[in-house]
C-alpha cells in the first residue's frame, strides 16, 4: 500500500521533467487586459432668448452647433492641472473626454470638486455673449449623476456641466401695449 503510494507521488514528481511543456504552464504570463476608465464631461450648449436674458431661464432658448467650451481642473493647490477646449455637436451637445486627467489625491482631486466647464465661444455671430447661467462665465461645476460607458476594455465615468448659454448681443426692445 504504500509503496503505491510512492510509485504515484514519484510519477508526479517526474511528469514535469518527461513532460516540459506541462512544468511550463504555470510560468506562462497570463493575458490581463486592463480596463482603462476614463473621465468624461458631458453638456449643452444654448443661445438664450431674448426674452429670459438676464435671467437663468433656458425656456425657448436653442442649441449652438459648434460651440466650444474649456474643461478646466486643478489640484488640492489650486493649480491647473488639467486643460483641454472641446466643440459641440450640430445639436450642441459636447462629450469632453478628460485623456491626460490625473489625480494625486482621489478626494482632493476627484472631478466633482476639481474640475470645471467654461464658455469659450459660440460660431453665432448673434449669439456670441456669454451668459453666467449655470456659472458658465467662472466655472460649471460637475454634477455626478450615476451615468457610465461600459464597453470591452473601456469604462467611462461620465459627469455633467451646465447647460450653459451664450446670448444674443442685441434683442429688440418690446413695444408696450
Amino acid at each position: 500500500m504504500a509503496s503505491s503510494h510512492l510509485v504515484v507521488l514519484f510519477s508526479l514528481l517526474l511528469l514535469p521533467l518527461a513532460f516540459p511543456s506541462i512544468a511550463a504552464i504555470g510560468d506562462v504570463p497570463t493575458k490581463t487586459t486592463e480596463n482603462k476608465t476614463e473621465v468624461v464631461v458631458e453638456g449643452i450648449v444654448y443661445c438664450q432668448s431674448c426674452e429670459h436674458v438676464g435671467t437663468w431661464s433656458l425656456t425657448g432658448a436653442k442649441p449652438i452647433p459648434s460651440a466650444k467650451v474649456g474643461v478646466v481642473c486643478k489640484d488640492h493647490k489650486k493649480r491647473v492641472s488639467f486643460y483641454k477646449a472641446f466643440e459641440a455637436n450640430e445639436n450642441g451637445y459636447f462629450y469632453a473626454p478628460l485623456e491626460g486627467f490625473k489625480m494625486s489625491n482621489s478626494i482632493l482631486e476627484h472631478p466633482l470638486q476639481a474640475c470645471k466647464v467654461k464658455l469659450l465661444s459660440s460660431p453665432v455671430v448673434n449669439c456670441s455673449n456669454p451668459t453666467n447661467v449655470n456659472y458658465g462665465l467662472y466655472g460649471s461645476p460637475l454634477r455626478y449623476e450615476e451615468k457610465k460607458l461600459i464597453r470591452k476594455n473601456y469604462e467611462a465615468v461620465i459627469y455633467a456641466a451646465g447647460p450653459l448659454a451664450f446670448r444674443p448681443a442685441y434683442c429688440p426692445i418690446k413695444p408696450h401695449n
